[in-house]
């Protein structure tokens, strides 16, 4: 059982209210279809669980659901909180527009405003290191501003295994994790592409061009596209990009015509995703998380297994930078099981 959200790598906490899934303080779940969402509470996305038996725990979440007296909701889908501080989320038969505003209302205005914090914090210490008494010397002033841009753009800022193969038989490097800094979230293009997803992705890495196709494209795109709508959106926003996917009729369609759209667009800057409308970048990481769920759903459980496995290896290997030389021989040596 997976512990690790798949979107931002940090624990999903734990529950002891159900047995059949101790995983997470707020879940999402819907009965009529059998999905279960374990709620991150760092980032407030959505982690579809790759259960197979997942039956079980969905039983479970309506029966507390309908015992537990502290809830509020809407014709279309309520929330309740467990005395035991489960959060339950309970999703009937709501329209595309009411589902998003509660699927990714919170996690766009938490980024909005932390994204507002972050730059009245920016203004009031540049305000208040102005006005210090002191005299301060100017070459600390440009090495610690120098030091704070350059960790700004050399920082990795996502990290995504490719070259596990690509259903459209190109060629494709040994499998790696790709780790992508400021750099190549400026300059990533979405494309058209004759393959099965429509699309294809490209970044700069370093002084090169790196492209992505197929299951990688779709990875690395919903990687990044999160990391560019960092600002958030209004629910005024959230209604515009679902009213953009609602008009291609499907989020894999919607995919491809942007995709397609914004290649023809622009000259001199095809299918930059950064000077895309924001409506149409949050519509674009709706469609993306949506459509790994729906092939998900529809017997590709690999999919969700694969990022969840991705998502605690990245864990581990992220928390493993932190530790002193050495430490992973001391604990092979003198370690013991659990």
């Amino acid at each position: 059982m997976f512990k690790t959200c798949m979107f931002c790598k940090k624990p999903l906490g734990s529950n002891e209210v159900l047995e059949s899934f101790p995983v997470g303080r707020r879940l999402a779940f819907d009965s009529a279809k059998g999905r279960l969402w374990v709620v991150c509470r760092s980032c407030e996305r959505w982690n579809l669980t790759p259960l197979e038996e997942r039956w079980e725990a969905v039983e479970d979440c309506e029966r507390l659901f309908q015992e537990t007296p502290m809830r509020s909701s809407t014709e279309n889908i309520g929330i309740a909180r467990h005395r035991g501080g489960l959060d339950l989320v309970r999703i009937g038969r709501p329209p595309r527009g009411e589902f998003a505003a509660w699927r990714y209302g919170d996690q766009f205005k938490r980024r909005y405003v932390l994204g507002t914090l972050g730059s009245v914090g920016v203004f009031g210490f540049s305000f208040a290191f102005g006005a210090l008494p002191i005299a301060i010397p100017t070459g600390l002033v440009i090495g610690g501003t120098s030091a704070a841009i350059a960790w700004s753009y050399m920082r990795p800022l996502a990290k995504v295994r490719v070259g596990a193969g690509d259903s459209d038989g190109r060629p494709v490097a040994p499998e790696d994790v790709a780790v992508f800094r400021h750099r190549s979230l400026r300059s990533m293009r979405l494309l058209p592409d004759e393959g099965e997803s429509g699309f294809m992705v490209e970044v700069k890495k370093g002084m090169r061009k790196a492209g992505f196709w197929g299951e990688d494209a779709r990875r690395v795109a919903a990687a990044l596209v999160p990391r560019m709508n960092q600002r958030g959106g209004s629910r005024r926003s959230i209604k515009l990009a679902v009213q953009e996917i609602e008009s291609a009729g499907h989020p894999d369609r919607f995919l491809t015509e942007v995709a397609d759209r914004r290649a023809r667009s622009w000259a001199g800057s095809e299918g930059l995703v950064g000077k895309m409308p924001l409506p149409t970048r949050l519509a674009l990481e709706m469609s993306l998380h949506e459509e790994q769920e729906r092939r998900a759903l529809e017997g590709e459980l690999w999919i969700l297994e694969q990022a969840w496995k991705e998502a605690e290896e990245i864990a581990a290997i992220s928390d493993s930078l932190l530790l002193p030389a050495g430490t992973e021989a001391f604990f092979d040596r003198y370690g013991r099981e659990g």
